[in-house]
């Protein structure tokens, strides 16, 4: 059975964010992940996740800068990362540094380096070699920790120009690096907005050893996996038959917006899709 982790930074929009631990936790999730949390103490949200019995499995390095202000500025700006931007090296191996950092108080297994975009005017090809060098930095720095880093084909409908939009690119740049910690965070709504046929990519992947994370939400909006044109149940089973016959043991990350978020109660009333699989 898929081992399921709350988005916090998604879900549960209708409480304050540290108090979204105790939310999921209340509702049956044993693990979480977030996007960014370099506005918090990283001693903070340990207790968050201890105090609440939760693991957390995965976050994002920053996108920009290093200091709480910058990172706040590069998220406000919707900076989508620098591991493939040229003349951004010195800043994305601070990144990493300072994700690793909080990786280790925290207790978690992965991070996703989120790739960046395609400057105006340059073709995608120029930025690969930046990409490659720095995923292999990162991936020796994190090995030495032992933390998976992640890298994530994202649709270019809700990112316009990002570097990484397939799945065969990115187990492309996994082989090229050859770092055996480097890995694919398979999220299913970019997959099935960019590429469809993800059952059978799940059949193609999953066994390879490269798919470190999965993520779900409803297509085309958003929203709960039970909204919109995907047949999840269906697609948890294939997950669950390929882990079965391959040894995968990782988590579902639901990065979604809750349909009713925002209203008292709002997430926990949209999880009627998840009941069968807790």
């Amino acid at each position: 059975m898929p081992q399921f982790a709350a988005n916090l930074s998604m879900m549960y929009p209708e409480l304050p964010f540290l108090e979204r631990f105790e939310a999921a936790a209340k509702d049956g999730f044993q693990a979480v992940e977030f996007l960014f949390p370099y506005a918090w103490p990283a001693a903070e949200l340990a207790a968050r996740l201890k105090g609440n019995g939760l693991q957390q499995v995965l976050f994002n390095a920053p996108p920009g800068g290093t200091d709480t202000a910058s990172i706040a500025r590069a998220v406000g700006a919707m900076d989508r990362g620098m591991a493939s931007v040229v003349g951004r090296e010195a800043e994305f191996r601070a990144a990493v540094t300072l994700a690793l950092q909080y990786a280790e108080v925290l207790d978690c297994p992965r991070l996703h380096l989120m790739a960046g975009l395609v400057p105006e005017g340059k073709e995608r090809d120029a930025s690969r070699p930046t990409y490659v060098a720095n995923l292999r930095w990162a991936a020796g720095e994190a090995a030495r920790a032992g933390v998976d880093v992640l890298i994530e084909p994202i649709n270019t409908r809700d990112i316009p120009r990002f570097f990484l939009n397939r799945q065969d690119h990115a187990h492309e740049i996994v082989e090229e690096v050859g770092a055996p910690n480097l890995k694919v965070q398979m999220d299913l709504y970019h997959c099935q907005i960019v590429e469809g046929d993800v059952a059978m990519k799940i059949r193609k992947y999953l066994p390879t050893g490269r798919v470190g994370h999965f993520q779900i939400a409803g297509v085309p909006e958003r929203h709960e996996p039970d909204v919109g044109e995907m047949d999840y149940p269906y697609l948890f089973q294939v997950i669950d038959e390929v882990s079965r016959d391959c040894g995968w043991t990782g988590h579902v990350g639901c990065e979604y917006r809750p349909k009713l978020g925002g209203q008292a109660g709002g997430t926990t009333a949209g999880l009627g899709w998840l009941a069968p699989w807790l």
